[in-house]
């Protein structure tokens, strides 16, 4: 199984969407994200991890579903970074790989030390847009397909029930 660990506020801070977002609604940018994250996780069929500093705001770890994703908020005095690095430890085994999405070199550098591959925010920003893309692309296709009738009819018998469809009322 592969499992994607996103620094949430390095990467609004890196995408410039996101980024501009940040300044005029910061809820809205943190929900943008998701948002795409959640479209990621069911394109790619991993499980999707993002983190969010409280580092500055009192209170205990707080932890929920948002579409699927799994949103954490670090304890007061704790850094996304310290949690990436304990969540990593606790879900790192053989049949498990881990990515962490950051453009934190330091942080890149110590995550894979602990055996889990690094991924930064623009690298994490073009999957997601080839993502976008490719599911665009697919939708194209589906709506452009001919569908066979449940029922055989003769092509005349189809010719004039189309022209029936189609006449304006």
């Amino acid at each position: 199984m592969d499992i994607l660990v996103v620094d949430g506020y390095n990467v609004i801070g890196a995408w410039e969407e996101l980024h501009a977002l940040r300044h005029k609604d910061f809820e809205q940018s943190r929900q943008l994200l998701i948002e795409k994250l959640a479209e990621y996780q069911a394109y790619t069929g991993h499980r999707v991890i993002v983190v969010f500093d409280a580092y500055h705001v009192r209170g205990l770890e707080k932890k929920y579903e948002n579409y699927k994703v799994e949103v954490l908020y670090t304890k007061e005095k704790e850094t996304a970074d310290d949690h990436i690095e304990k969540l990593i430890k606790t879900l790192k085994n053989v049949k498990t790989q881990v990515y962490v999405a950051t453009s934190d070199y330091a942080e890149q550098r110590t995550i894979f030390g602990q055996g889990a591959l690094r991924k930064s925010s623009r690298e994490l920003y073009l999957e997601i847009k080839q993502i976008e893309r490719e599911i665009d692309q697919e939708i194209r296709e589906y709506n452009t397909r001919q569908f066979p009738p449940k029922i055989p009819l003769k092509p005349e018998v189809r010719e004039t029930l189309e022209a029936w469809r189609r006449r304006k009322k």
